[in-house]
């Protein structure tokens, strides 16, 4: 089942009328019935303050944990996705855990943020879903912010209230 885009449309005083007719003509079909429900774009203010309490969570990461495991604050934001549920995941099953640890090197390098786990002769490898504004709406972008606050805050020994508090730079 496609899942429709988010299309503008003004009010006339009778119907809903699309601002786009020739992209709503795409996906739309004539005499057909839809359910509309309003599109809340998330604000600047919150997108900026994920941002800003990810850098300063990732600023006071130990040392080891910026080198080896979190060069940047987007690879920190990218795992705190994976570990809370926002990924993608895609398996292959090896002939042998030696085979499963030759293909993890392998597939590693092609995605520098992905997560790859061998388990046995089974390798898994995780990748963040997007949190972009076209992939995620507010409601949906302030859940996944939420989940990675508790996840850094599990990581730095914190509260999630006290990275709440973090003001974005």
């Amino acid at each position: 089942m496609q899942t429709l885009p988010p299309m503008p449309m003004k009010w006339d005083g009778s119907a809903m009328v699309p601002l786009q007719p020739k992209r709503a003509g795409s996906f739309y079909e004539a005499g057909k019935t839809y359910v509309l429900t309003e599109h809340k774009d998330r604000s600047q203010s919150s997108h900026n303050h994920e941002f800003g309490w990810l850098h300063e969570a990732w600023m006071n990461l130990p040392e080891d944990m910026l080198t080896e495991r979190f060069p940047t604050a987007e690879h920190l934001r990218k795992w705190a996705l994976i570990r809370a549920g926002y990924s993608d995941s895609h398996t292959i099953t090896c002939g042998s855990k030696a085979e499963a640890l030759r293909i993890a090197a392998f597939i590693k390098p092609i995605d520098e943020f992905a997560v790859v786990v061998v388990t046995e002769a089974t390798v898994t490898r995780y990748t963040a879903k997007s949190q972009s504004r076209r992939a995620m709406g507010a409601a949906e972008f302030q859940r996944s912010k939420t989940l990675i606050m508790d996840v850094v805050a599990k990581l730095l020994g914190v509260s999630p209230e006290d990275i709440a508090q973090t003001r974005a730079a």
